[in-house]
């Protein structure tokens, strides 16, 4: 019978950060997200968490499908369920609005003040514009309708550099 061969830990590298330091790094920046989970009545995992980490500070206006993408870069084992539960969670607690776009393509907006979007036709891409660069009246003659909330989505091609030139 062969005895067992004892292994020596390898030695952490000079300089380099143990996972204990990794681990406090992590939570010290994961804390204020804690708060502002807390201080909208969620409770804290580590799912939600790392959803909330990137959807509350990106200036994109990722998928679900993003985000996911994103957030299991970090957190590998997390599902598509727990994404989608985590964003829908958000929007009830009113830290992420929840824009449908086109048909079919729902995205989530951070930037909870008021604002519209510019939709460029080529990319995709959603690009914010603020609430007073547009003239938009107050709703006004429309009976038995109670308005929440208005945005407008404007729709085009973005210029490039040298077309504004």
């Amino acid at each position: 019978m062969q005895r067992p061969v004892a292994r020596r830990r390898a030695a952490p590298l000079r300089g380099a950060p143990s996972q204990a330091n990794l681990d406090l790094e992590m939570v010290a920046r994961a804390q204020p997200v804690i708060e502002r989970l807390r201080a909208a009545g969620i409770q804290p995992s580590a799912q939600r968490v790392a959803v909330a980490s990137y959807v509350l500070a990106t200036d994109e206006h990722p998928s679900a499908e993003r985000v996911w993408t994103v957030v299991k870069r970090t957190l590998p084992v997390i599902s598509r369920a727990t994404v989608y539960n985590t964003l829908n969670l958000l929007v009830r607690h009113g830290l992420l609005h929840e824009l449908v776009l086109a048909p079919g393509r729902t995205v989530f907006d951070p930037k909870l003040e008021r604002h519209h979007h510019f939709v460029d036709d080529d990319t995709g891409r959603i690009i914010d514009v603020p609430w007073d660069a547009i003239a938009v009246g107050e709703p006004r003659g429309l009976p038995g309708l109670a308005v929440r909330e208005y945005q407008v989505v404007m729709r085009g091609r973005q210029r490039t550099a040298r077309a504004r030139r």
